[in-house]
């Protein structure tokens, strides 16, 4: 086909793909040509019936295919001029290929992630499909931002009953994950006039970025082996702090349990600052020494924002968590949730209610609590075989998905996750947790953070043994 676009003035090769068919085949090369720039802007093209014969189609299929390439902007059609190639905008250069993903480790420990590998997929199969089969056609439509009832009405009850938290249906509102519900809550607090935000120190970068994309300033609140500092709430440094995230049940990633007193002056400053205190309960389920934990939201329901999440029982994946609210906050979030997504999916909301009510849920967390427990318990035995004068100190192991390993004396965290990357092993470092990571650096010892509930079953062994390699170097300096 070069030879005749050469007549034209055009040195070109069209590669017709027969799979395309005839007409979506031509349309295909044309507009590929002129994406690569092959076709330069004010190239004029042939007739219709020139083209028509030259290709071997009938004079009808080109004229739509020059129709078609014209709407959408390729082409431009001059009476008496023929068809020439528009000028697109942005360069004709071959777009670069899309950035490759980072590979995934060979050994995954990090943490603050589930075993995907137990999702139920045959559970959740058939909780999906009671929820469709008996869902009245209107949930394929356009539904209530803060959730469908039928999910909000079985949480109420589950967060009662496991977590105690006080809850109705109609002060809860479910979002699409976490970090939305985290986004949402900072908005609305900024825009109602809380001037700052505080958030524990150390605690997850990922989150202040979140808090503070979303134009809420931040300040740090120190967390100790007893959790977050909250008598300095009180203090002069705090006197606009308006708001306050905190993990009371397993503080990430230190892995603190809020001490009682310390909810009681929580609870107390909220009250007397009409302050608002969210409650990140991420893996509140998840209790290993005793019975989980009851919610700190249980204690000032008018004062604590109550969230969770389905991310670490069942799976990132189904992107559903869940708001408990003060109710003067219920109007403004869903006003807010509105206008982000309008509703978070609402299939999923189905079938997780049903799991919900069928008590499948609570069987699968009993499952989890067992399986990671059960690994939380080999990560002890090979830590304390490595080192019986405990150099290696663990903490943070009642309860959750990982455990904090603070370093001896002289080993730099820098170089144990250099070292941990040439074996594959992935974890993470403590003092990227910090606030001023790199101030606080030298002001607490090093640290790593491993996730034991990462792995699936058949890797984690390996993954203990690339740990365990790691370590031992380290304490051979």
């Amino acid at each position: 086909m070069s030879d005749y676009w050469a007549t034209f003035g055009v040195d070109l090769h069209l590669d017709l793909d027969p799979a395309a068919g005839r007409r979506g085949g031509l349309e295909a090369g044309l507009r590929d040509a002129i994406r690569a720039g092959r076709l330069a802007p004010g190239t004029r093209l042939p007739s219709t019936r020139a083209l028509a014969g030259e290709v071997g189609l009938a004079r009808g299929t080109v004229t739509a295919v020059y129709d078609q390439l014209t709407a959408e902007g390729y082409l431009i059609a001059r009476r008496g001029a023929g068809t020439e190639v528009a000028a697109l905008s942005g360069s004709l250069a071959p777009a670069p290929p899309n950035p490759q993903e980072p590979p995934e480790p060979r050994h995954d420990l990090r943490p603050g992630r589930p075993d995907v590998s137990a999702f139920p997929t045959a559970a959740w199969l058939r909780a999906y499909r009671r929820a469709l089969n008996a869902a009245p056609a209107a949930v394929y439509g356009y539904g209530d931002p803060a959730g469908r009832i039928e999910l909000r009405t079985t949480l109420a009850d589950y967060l009662g009953r496991t977590r105690g938290v006080s809850a109705s249906p109609d002060r809860i509102v479910i979002t699409t994950g976490f970090v939305q519900a985290l986004a949402l809550l900072a908005r609305v607090l900024r825009d109602e006039g809380v001037a700052v935000m505080a958030m524990e120190d150390p605690g997850l970068p990922f989150h202040r970025d979140v808090v503070t994309r979303a134009g809420m300033p931040i300040t740090p609140l120190p967390v100790d082996g007893h959790g977050a500092r909250a008598d300095l709430l009180a203090t002069a440094e705090h006197a606009r702090t308006g708001a306050v995230v905190v993990t009371p049940v397993h503080q990430y990633p230190v892995g603190a349990t809020l001490h009682p007193s310390r909810r009681h002056t929580l609870a107390q400053w909220a009250r007397t600052t009409s302050a608002v205190v969210i409650e990140d309960d991420y893996d509140g389920e998840f209790r290993y020494d005793r019975q989980p934990v009851g919610a700190l939201q249980g204690m000032a329901p008018d004062q604590v924002v109550y969230l969770g999440t389905a991310a670490k029982t069942i799976g990132p994946a189904l992107r559903l968590a869940w708001m408990v609210l003060p109710r003067p906050l219920v109007a403004p979030i869903v006003e807010a949730k509105r206008h982000a997504d309008h509703q978070t999916e609402t299939l999923g909301q189905l079938a997780l209610a049903d799991l919900l009510t069928s008590h499948v849920y609570d069987r699968h967390v009993r499952a989890c609590r067992l399986r990671y427990r059960r690994r939380r318990d080999i990560l002890l035995t090979r830590l304390a075989a490595l080192s019986s004068d405990e150099a290696f100190r663990v903490h943070g192991i009642a309860a959750g998905l990982q455990a904090l390993i603070t370093l001896p004396t002289g080993v730099e965290e820098d170089d144990v996750l250099d070292r941990a990357a040439r074996e594959g092993l992935a974890i993470d470092g403590l003092a990227e947790h910090y606030h001023d990571s790199h101030a606080q650096a030298s002001q607490h010892p090093p640290g790593i953070i491993v996730g034991y509930g990462t792995p699936s079953e058949h890797t984690y062994p390996a993954a203990l043994d690339a740990l365990v390699r790691v370590l031992a170097e380290v304490r051979r300096g």
